[in-house]
């Protein structure tokens, strides 16, 4: 494993850690910490192992659709991460580097990035049950 990729599942790992104990500033703390060191491309590779890390080792291979009922009424940062998430299943990186850029564009990447670390903790929390 490289410098880089240790440096980022290390990021990722203490983005976890802050969700998991409801620190929602701990989290945007960290991004914000990553983006300090690394630029936006590192908050980025720490957003895509947040996304591996909700669909765990058991991914589906192929395309994967979009399955989220009411997606269009959700919020914003809602819609993002199922969108980001899906990217990621479909191994689609051009998708989830423009949803990225639209949510930085958009000033809503520190919002999309908490929803997104929320809902990993809540997806591995629902595995563990």
């Amino acid at each position: 494993m490289t410098d880089e990729a240790q440096q980022t599942l290390d990021d990722a790992t203490a983005v976890l850690r802050s969700a998991l104990a409801g620190d929602g500033d701990g989290v945007v703390g960290t991004f914000d910490a990553v983006v300090d060191r690394s630029g936006l491309a590192g908050a980025y590779g720490v957003a895509w192992c947040l996304a591996a890390t909700m669909l765990g080792d058991e991914a589906p291979a192929g395309n994967c659709a979009l399955d989220f009922p009411g997606i269009d009424q959700a919020g914003y940062d809602t819609r993002w991460v199922a969108r980001f998430v899906s990217a990621y299943a479909n191994d689609d990186l051009d998708t989830g580097e423009a949803l990225f850029g639209a949510a930085v564009a958009d000033g809503l990447l520190p919002d999309c990035l908490l929803t997104l670390a929320g809902s990993t903790v809540a997806t591995l929390r629902s595995r563990a049950d």
